[in-house]
């Protein structure tokens, strides 16, 4: 990695698992490492963490809702009011639900926080972003952890799953396939502005607070097959500090080799409707 003194970065999910190891591993690069997580509480906690694992770390706290716009757009303003520059987004967070959850928004809470959270928190830094690329010497970077999506398709008149009986495994592929599109939508429309935006399929993660709520085969399987966080957080690491990637941008990644996106993954007009949708849903041009 490359050294990152004087950089600013945000990672959501910051609180634990993948999130927490992506931050630390900016922190000990030397970047100024805004933790976010759903309270106050949550981000120190997982403040003293990294700071046990790197004692010089620069750390500020964020709390934010993710399923909750007001939430974003307060934790937005807040960042905002102390920083002017932004050179590395990660989005990390995400959740797996048994049941399906309606947000104050009115939003499917999987939809909401694995989606809408990307899209709206990366839309209302995009200005601090910018400013950081024109300052130099860095590209900014967007990183958004995804996954590989198979034959999943968005169904775009139940994209929040109300049609039918709800489960994770109905909710949560298609919004690995969102996350995909929206990277690539970020990185046509920030082209020629020194903000790179990528998507990467870490793998399994052990131990991760991700799938408490669903249990049963699947965490099992994820705790003795998944990879140590701090493993699986090295190419989201590679992706939001290396010269190698600071021209790069629109691709889905793991182990440092870019995925194909088939099916939906590779239609502009999938993507761009999806982009319509989301912005709909935002109350954003």
């Amino acid at each position: 990695m490359a050294s990152m003194e004087g950089a600013v970065a945000l990672v959501t999910g910051a609180t634990g698992g993948l999130g927490n190891a992506v931050a630390s591993g900016l922190a000990r690069e030397g970047a100024l490492v805004v933790v976010v997580g759903r309270s106050m509480a949550r981000a120190e906690q997982a403040m003293e963490g990294i700071r046990a694992l790197v004692p010089a770390a620069v750390l500020e706290p964020l709390a934010c809702d993710l399923s909750d716009q007001s939430s974003i757009r307060a934790a937005a303003a807040r960042f905002l009011s102390r920083h002017d520059t932004l050179d590395v987004l990660v989005n990390a967070a995400g959740v797996f639900r048994k049941e399906r959850h309606v947000t104050p928004d009115g939003l499917e809470l999987t939809f909401a926080t694995n989606v809408m959270a990307y899209f709206l928190l990366t839309k209302l830094l995009l200005d601090p972003l910018k400013r950081a690329a024109a300052a130099g010497p860095r590209t900014s970077r967007i990183v958004n952890i995804s996954s590989r999506y198979g034959n999943t398709k968005l169904k775009f008149d139940d994209l929040q799953t109300a049609q039918g009986t709800y489960s994770y495994l109905r909710s949560t592929p298609p919004t690995m396939l969102a996350r995909v599109l929206l990277t690539q939508e970020f990185a046509e429309r920030l082209a020629g502005t020194g903000v790179v935006a990528n998507a990467v399929h870490p793998g399994l993660v052990r131990n991760t607070t991700l799938l408490q709520d669903v249990g049963g085969p699947f965490r099992w399987i994820t705790n003795t097959f998944g990879a140590p966080a701090e493993k699986a957080a090295d190419t989201p690491l590679w992706l939001a500090t290396s010269p190698e990637t600071a021209a790069v941008s629109g691709k889905l990644w793991a182990k440092h080799k870019e995925l194909p996106t088939p099916g939906m993954g590779s239609d502009p007009e999938a993507r761009r409707r999806f982009w319509d949708a989301c912005s709909h849903l935002a109350g954003m041009p």
